[in-house]
């Protein structure tokens, strides 16, 4: 195939990038073939090519669009809600389900209680100016809201607002642990990415003031739209 006429696709692709702005569906094989005088094959290798240096992402079954771009925000203890605005992004949850489950030794430890303990999970699609930017699995010990319903978290709700309305606790610190993953099956679909696609686990435990713990948090967040700053700081015995 020559590189040429491949080249030629990606420069009409990027030019309608410019023009339509970030998010924009773009035009489909079919047409971009007849708007280049190229075949689909060709179409189809340059974008392949675009979305390997994330000038567009192809989403299964919904078409190609222009790549959004994902500021970078330091890991602070927010609410989903909080760190979306300040990224600029439209934030929104859709409640995929919840149950009740009583905690292993290990979820025990990760919530700080007993062994046995009633914890309520609830799985919730976490989205960014309406598309998917997180799956995100809470666990809530009962000990610390005996009452909440799952459905309580659906329609945007914020976990945070109600735990600091309803219990009078508010998140002020906890530890996250961040793992670079490729997501499948499920999770793919959920978050509209192909299979293999990268994405950051991000596992957190939130404490309150009284610096016990509130929340166990399990989320898949969608690498390609969430980009993390991390300060460094050089060691002061490196200095002596």
């Amino acid at each position: 195939m020559p590189q040429s006429r491949v080249s030629q696709v990606q420069t009409e692709v990027e030019r309608l990038c410019r023009a339509l702005g970030p998010g924009a569906l773009l035009p489909g094989e079919r047409e971009l073939a007849e708007t280049c005088a190229v075949s689909r094959s060709t179409v189809r290798l340059a974008l392949a090519e675009l979305t390997s240096r994330r000038v567009v992402e192809r989403r299964h079954g919904a078409g190609t669009y222009a790549r959004r771009t994902a500021p970078a925000q330091p890991l602070d203890a927010l609410s989903f809600r909080d760190d979306m605005a300040r990224r600029g992004l439209r934030p929104d949850s859709r409640l995929l389900w919840s149950d009740e489950i009583v905690a292993d030794d290990d979820l025990a430890a990760a919530l700080a209680v007993e062994p046995g303990e009633e914890v309520l999970r609830v799985a919730r699609l976490r989205l960014a100016d309406g598309e998917p930017m997180a799956r995100e699995l809470l666990h809530v010990a009962r000990t610390v809201a005996p009452d909440l319903a799952g459905r309580e978290l659906d329609d945007g709700a914020s976990w945070y607002d109600l735990l600091a309305a309803r219990y009078g606790r508010r998140v002020v610190d906890g530890t996250q642990t961040v793992e670079p993953v490729l997501v499948a099956g499920q999770d793919a679909a959920l978050l509209e990415v192909a299979d293999g696609s990268p994405a950051w686990r991000f596992v957190r435990t939130s404490r309150d003031e009284s610096g016990e713990v509130v929340e166990w948090v399990d989320a898949l967040v969608r690498a390609d739209r969430y980009l993390v700053e991390l300060p460094i700081t050089r060691p002061r015995d490196r200095d002596r």
